[in-house]
Protein backbone atom coordinates (compact mmCIF):
# COMPACT_ATOMS: atom_id res chain seq x y z
CA UNK A 1 0.00 0.00 0.00
CA UNK A 2 2.92 2.39 0.52
CA UNK A 3 3.45 2.40 -3.40
CA UNK A 4 0.16 3.76 -4.11
CA UNK A 5 -0.55 6.84 -5.21
CA UNK A 6 -2.77 9.19 -3.08
CA UNK A 7 -6.07 9.74 -4.84
CA UNK A 8 -7.06 13.14 -5.22
CA UNK A 9 -9.59 14.42 -2.86
CA UNK A 10 -11.57 17.02 -4.81
CA UNK A 11 -13.30 18.32 -1.97
CA UNK A 12 -14.91 21.22 -3.88
CA UNK A 13 -16.00 19.03 -6.90
CA UNK A 14 -17.30 16.69 -4.29
CA UNK A 15 -19.41 19.47 -2.91
CA UNK A 16 -20.52 20.97 -6.46
CA UNK A 17 -21.43 18.21 -7.94
CA UNK A 18 -22.95 16.25 -5.39
CA UNK A 19 -23.81 18.33 -2.78
CA UNK A 20 -21.43 15.87 -0.53
CA UNK A 21 -18.15 15.18 0.34
CA UNK A 22 -16.00 12.32 2.40
CA UNK A 23 -15.17 12.82 5.97
CA UNK A 24 -11.70 12.03 7.40
CA UNK A 25 -12.12 8.57 7.93
CA UNK A 26 -14.08 7.99 4.34
CA UNK A 27 -11.54 9.27 3.03
CA UNK A 28 -9.53 6.91 4.62
CA UNK A 29 -11.77 3.95 3.50
CA UNK A 30 -11.57 5.36 -0.11
CA UNK A 31 -7.73 5.62 -0.12
CA UNK A 32 -7.54 2.05 0.87
CA UNK A 33 -9.97 0.76 -1.10
CA UNK A 34 -7.71 2.03 -4.09
CA UNK A 35 -4.80 0.42 -2.73
CA UNK A 36 -6.35 -2.71 -2.25
CA UNK A 37 -7.39 -2.80 -5.72
CA UNK A 38 -4.54 -1.73 -7.49
CA UNK A 39 -2.77 -4.78 -5.57
CA UNK A 40 -5.26 -7.09 -6.50
CA UNK A 41 -5.53 -6.16 -9.69
CA UNK A 42 -1.39 -7.87 -10.78
CA UNK A 43 -3.45 -11.73 -9.99
CA UNK A 44 -6.99 -10.78 -10.88
CA UNK A 45 -8.67 -9.07 -13.64
CA UNK A 46 -10.21 -6.27 -11.55
CA UNK A 47 -10.07 -3.00 -13.17
CA UNK A 48 -8.29 -1.40 -16.25
CA UNK A 49 -8.68 1.67 -14.15
CA UNK A 50 -5.63 2.04 -12.30
CA UNK A 51 -4.74 6.27 -12.25
CA UNK A 52 -5.73 7.98 -9.35
CA UNK A 53 -7.58 10.79 -10.80
CA UNK A 54 -9.40 8.48 -13.70
CA UNK A 55 -10.39 5.72 -10.17
CA UNK A 56 -12.08 8.47 -8.26
CA UNK A 57 -13.99 9.97 -11.25
CA UNK A 58 -15.06 6.45 -12.92
CA UNK A 59 -15.18 4.24 -9.54
CA UNK A 60 -15.69 6.45 -6.61
CA UNK A 61 -17.41 9.79 -8.17
CA UNK A 62 -19.56 7.56 -10.45
CA UNK A 63 -20.61 5.04 -8.03
CA UNK A 64 -21.62 7.51 -5.81
CA UNK A 65 -23.50 9.52 -8.04
CA UNK A 66 -26.49 6.87 -8.92
CA UNK A 67 -27.21 7.61 -5.18
CA UNK A 68 -27.21 11.09 -5.19
CA UNK A 69 -30.74 11.33 -3.31
CA UNK A 70 -29.65 9.57 -0.59
CA UNK A 71 -26.08 11.50 0.35
CA UNK A 72 -27.47 14.87 1.81
CA UNK A 73 -29.31 14.98 4.51
CA UNK A 74 -29.91 12.58 7.65
CA UNK A 75 -29.13 9.25 6.54
CA UNK A 76 -31.87 6.63 6.38
CA UNK A 77 -30.89 3.24 7.02
CA UNK A 78 -31.83 0.65 3.31
CA UNK A 79 -31.31 -2.60 2.50
CA UNK A 80 -29.35 -2.45 -1.06
CA UNK A 81 -27.62 -5.07 -3.67
CA UNK A 82 -24.98 -4.56 -6.03
CA UNK A 83 -25.90 -6.99 -8.64
CA UNK A 84 -22.69 -7.97 -10.74
CA UNK A 85 -20.45 -6.28 -8.51
CA UNK A 86 -17.17 -7.92 -9.75
CA UNK A 87 -14.50 -5.80 -7.94
CA UNK A 88 -16.90 -3.71 -5.38
CA UNK A 89 -18.57 -1.33 -7.55
CA UNK A 90 -20.58 0.48 -7.58
CA UNK A 91 -21.24 -1.26 -3.78
CA UNK A 92 -17.88 -0.20 -1.89
CA UNK A 93 -18.28 3.17 -2.22
CA UNK A 94 -21.91 3.42 -1.60
CA UNK A 95 -21.35 1.49 2.09
CA UNK A 96 -18.83 3.95 2.33
CA UNK A 97 -20.62 6.63 2.09
CA UNK A 98 -24.13 5.37 3.26
CA UNK A 99 -22.65 3.87 6.60
CA UNK A 100 -25.89 2.65 8.35
CA UNK A 101 -27.26 0.94 5.41
CA UNK A 102 -26.17 -2.31 4.46
CA UNK A 103 -24.67 -3.31 1.26
CA UNK A 104 -24.96 -6.89 -0.51
CA UNK A 105 -22.49 -7.54 -3.61
CA UNK A 106 -23.77 -10.36 -5.18
CA UNK A 107 -21.55 -11.53 -8.63
CA UNK A 108 -21.24 -15.13 -10.01
CA UNK A 109 -17.80 -15.37 -10.13
CA UNK A 110 -15.98 -17.03 -7.58
CA UNK A 111 -12.54 -15.66 -7.60
CA UNK A 112 -13.90 -11.90 -7.20
CA UNK A 113 -16.09 -12.93 -4.58
CA UNK A 114 -13.05 -14.47 -2.60
CA UNK A 115 -11.12 -10.60 -3.06
CA UNK A 116 -13.82 -9.21 -1.59
CA UNK A 117 -13.90 -11.07 1.63
CA UNK A 118 -10.55 -10.88 1.84
CA UNK A 119 -11.09 -6.83 1.10
CA UNK A 120 -14.22 -5.72 3.44
CA UNK A 121 -12.69 -6.74 6.65
CA UNK A 122 -9.55 -4.62 5.99
CA UNK A 123 -11.50 -1.69 4.94
CA UNK A 124 -13.71 -2.01 8.46
CA UNK A 125 -16.53 -2.19 7.10
CA UNK A 126 -19.27 -4.44 8.81
CA UNK A 127 -21.86 -3.06 6.63
CA UNK A 128 -20.94 -4.84 3.34
CA UNK A 129 -21.46 -8.50 2.82
CA UNK A 130 -21.10 -10.77 -0.25
CA UNK A 131 -23.10 -13.60 -1.88
CA UNK A 132 -22.03 -15.69 -4.81
CA UNK A 133 -24.38 -16.84 -7.49
CA UNK A 134 -26.29 -15.66 -9.99
CA UNK A 135 -28.99 -12.53 -10.27
CA UNK A 136 -31.71 -14.44 -11.83
CA UNK A 137 -31.44 -17.69 -9.16
CA UNK A 138 -29.79 -15.43 -6.17
CA UNK A 139 -33.83 -13.03 -7.20
CA UNK A 140 -35.77 -15.98 -6.62
CA UNK A 141 -34.48 -17.30 -3.49
CA UNK A 142 -36.35 -16.87 -0.14
CA UNK A 143 -34.49 -14.23 1.77
CA UNK A 144 -33.09 -12.36 -1.39
CA UNK A 145 -36.68 -11.97 -3.45
CA UNK A 146 -38.62 -8.62 -2.55
CA UNK A 147 -35.73 -7.78 0.42
CA UNK A 148 -34.23 -4.66 -0.70
CA UNK A 149 -34.88 -0.94 -0.73
CA UNK A 150 -32.36 -0.41 -3.93
CA UNK A 151 -30.81 -2.27 -6.46
CA UNK A 152 -27.81 -1.15 -8.17
CA UNK A 153 -26.90 -2.44 -11.50
CA UNK A 154 -23.38 -1.28 -13.71
CA UNK A 155 -22.57 -2.30 -16.66
CA UNK A 156 -24.05 -5.83 -16.51
CA UNK A 157 -25.96 -6.10 -19.72
CA UNK A 158 -28.93 -4.20 -21.64
CA UNK A 159 -30.82 -2.21 -20.00
CA UNK A 160 -33.47 -4.69 -20.31
CA UNK A 161 -31.53 -8.23 -18.50
CA UNK A 162 -30.33 -5.59 -15.60
CA UNK A 163 -34.28 -4.48 -15.36
CA UNK A 164 -34.82 -8.54 -14.83
CA UNK A 165 -32.50 -9.40 -12.77
CA UNK A 166 -33.03 -6.57 -10.04
CA UNK A 167 -36.69 -6.10 -9.94
CA UNK A 168 -37.38 -9.45 -7.75
CA UNK A 169 -35.05 -8.35 -5.61
CA UNK A 170 -36.55 -5.32 -4.59
CA UNK A 171 -39.97 -4.66 -2.14
CA UNK A 172 -42.87 -3.37 -3.33
CA UNK A 173 -41.84 1.26 -3.86
CA UNK A 174 -38.20 -0.26 -3.99
CA UNK A 175 -35.79 1.43 -6.48
CA UNK A 176 -33.45 -0.35 -9.12
CA UNK A 177 -31.08 2.22 -10.79
CA UNK A 178 -29.40 1.43 -13.69
CA UNK A 179 -25.77 3.06 -14.31
CA UNK A 180 -25.55 3.54 -18.30
CA UNK A 181 -23.54 5.54 -20.77
CA UNK A 182 -25.36 6.70 -23.77
CA UNK A 183 -28.70 6.13 -24.18
CA UNK A 184 -31.09 5.92 -26.89
CA UNK A 185 -35.47 6.65 -27.55
CA UNK A 186 -35.54 3.04 -29.31
CA UNK A 187 -33.75 1.71 -25.61
CA UNK A 188 -36.49 3.16 -23.91
CA UNK A 189 -38.82 1.58 -25.98
CA UNK A 190 -37.90 -2.03 -25.24
CA UNK A 191 -37.02 -1.22 -21.22
CA UNK A 192 -40.45 0.03 -21.46
CA UNK A 193 -42.23 -2.97 -22.35
CA UNK A 194 -39.41 -5.17 -19.67
CA UNK A 195 -40.04 -3.19 -16.90
CA UNK A 196 -44.25 -3.28 -17.11
CA UNK A 197 -43.91 -6.83 -17.69
CA UNK A 198 -41.96 -6.94 -14.11
CA UNK A 199 -44.81 -5.11 -12.29
CA UNK A 200 -43.01 -2.02 -12.05
CA UNK A 201 -42.50 1.76 -14.13
CA UNK A 202 -39.92 3.73 -15.19
CA UNK A 203 -39.55 6.55 -12.64
CA UNK A 204 -36.49 8.73 -13.79
CA UNK A 205 -33.92 8.99 -16.69
CA UNK A 206 -31.37 11.53 -14.90
CA UNK A 207 -28.56 12.00 -17.85
CA UNK A 208 -25.45 13.86 -16.78
CA UNK A 209 -21.75 14.67 -17.58
CA UNK A 210 -18.38 13.42 -15.14
CA UNK A 211 -17.06 16.02 -13.42
CA UNK A 212 -13.05 15.23 -15.18
CA UNK A 213 -13.78 13.33 -18.19
CA UNK A 214 -16.96 15.09 -19.48
CA UNK A 215 -18.21 11.68 -20.32
CA UNK A 216 -21.93 11.21 -20.77
CA UNK A 217 -23.70 9.17 -18.54
CA UNK A 218 -27.25 8.23 -17.46
CA UNK A 219 -28.72 6.84 -14.41
CA UNK A 220 -32.07 5.01 -14.82
CA UNK A 221 -34.71 4.92 -12.09
CA UNK A 222 -37.10 1.59 -12.42
CA UNK A 223 -39.60 1.55 -9.05
CA UNK A 224 -41.93 -1.61 -8.44
CA UNK A 225 -45.37 -0.56 -8.12
CA UNK A 226 -47.01 -2.14 -4.95
CA UNK A 227 -50.00 -4.13 -5.78
CA UNK A 228 -52.79 -1.81 -5.16
CA UNK A 229 -54.58 -4.98 -2.90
Amino acid sequence: MNNTQLLPEMVEVWRGTLNWQPNESQQRQFQRLYAEIVAGNRQLNLTRITQPEEFWEKHLWDSLRGVVSWLSGEEKPLKIIDIGTGAGFPGLPVAIALPSSSVTLLDSTRKKITFLDSLIPQLAMPNATTVLGRAEKVGQQRHHRQRYDIALVRAVSSASACADYALPFLKPGGLAILYRGHWTEAQMDDLKGTVKQLGGAIASVESFTTPLSHSVRHCLSLRVIPDPT
